[in-house]
């Protein structure tokens, strides 16, 4: 092969192997990991009528070309119950087993089943605010925006609002992507299996600010992860007023921590956004 072909052959591989990086393909939890498994499978489920179909139309135009003697023309053809048979029942059979693995991997991957491990969850409280994410963590008495930090082998029990308008929280590598809405609230449960920094993002559009809404998600040892919790309650006090300030619309911020927070400040947000009563 000529140097400039087998180059931009290898030019081509190397992107693609590098979209699957830090993506839906290169799982980092048991969620992801399970996902990607659906996709693969119903990628290869679906290759059983893709495949034989460009295979054969290609033939087809082949065999009978205009200057192929051989093919047979027979213009008063109309029905084959063999190929009739085929047509249906292969499609048929693809639908099915399509519709077994995502009604089987629907129901194993709910975001609100719980995730077998031997430690028990952590709970982190995620707020959707323009254009920023807000990351409490109740029983540990601290807070962070748009830097979301999780022990390595401990499943991650997340509870998700919206203090503005609807967006969608989802970190690829950790896989399934949950919507939060103001005055609702959505569950998500997650696991890190290895440790790295992976990419977090608002994958619904809100706004102008919705490209800077990202974050990342730190998994940690649970050694380095304590260490971090202690660094962490040195921080600023993330009361009323703080949490005001932190949440005016277009504010945007980087990376910051909270040595402390407002009591139920989760449950206020939810109630202070939560729509009005009709006939109230």
């Amino acid at each position: 092969m000529p140097p400039r072909p087998r180059t931009a052959i290898v030019c081509c591989a190397g992107l693609w192997l590098s979209a699957c990086d830090q993506g839906v393909l290169d799982p980092q939890g048991p969620v992801a990991a399970a996902e990607r498994l659906i996709l693969l499978n119903a990628t290869a489920i679906m290759s059983v009528v893709v495949v034989p179909v460009i295979l054969m139309t290609l033939a087809f135009a082949w065999w009978y070309r205009a200057s192929n003697t051989r093919a047979a023309y027979t213009p008063d053809w109309a029905y084959s119950g063999k190929i009739e048979l085929v047509v249906w029942a292969i499609p048929a059979m693809v639908v099915i087993l399509l519709a077994g693995v995502t009604w089987i991997g629907a129901h194993q991957l709910d975001p609100r089943a719980k995730l077998q491990a031997s430690v028990p969850p952590l709970n982190v409280e995620v707020v959707s605010l323009d254009w920023k994410w807000l990351f409490i963590y109740p029983d540990l008495g601290v807070a962070t925006v748009n830097d979301l930090v999780l022990p390595t082998g401990v499943p991650v029990n997340f509870m998700l609002t919206s203090a503005t308008v609807m967006s969608a929280f989802f970190v690829p590598q950790l896989g399934s992507q949950i919507y939060t809405m103001p005055g609702m609230t959505t569950h998500l449960n997650l696991l890190a299996d290895r440790t790295g920094d992976f990419a977090g993002l608002s994958s619904h559009f809100n706004g102008n600010g919705f490209s800077d809404m990202h974050f990342v998600a730190r998994a940690l040892p649970p050694a380095q992860f304590q260490a971090w919790l202690t660094r962490s309650h040195a921080g600023a006090a993330l009361d009323l007023s703080a949490y005001e300030r932190l949440a005016r619309s277009g504010n945007l911020v980087g990376t910051q921590t909270y040595g402390s927070i407002y009591p139920k400040l989760f449950e206020r947000i939810l109630n202070t956004s939560a729509p009005a009563a009709v006939g109230r």
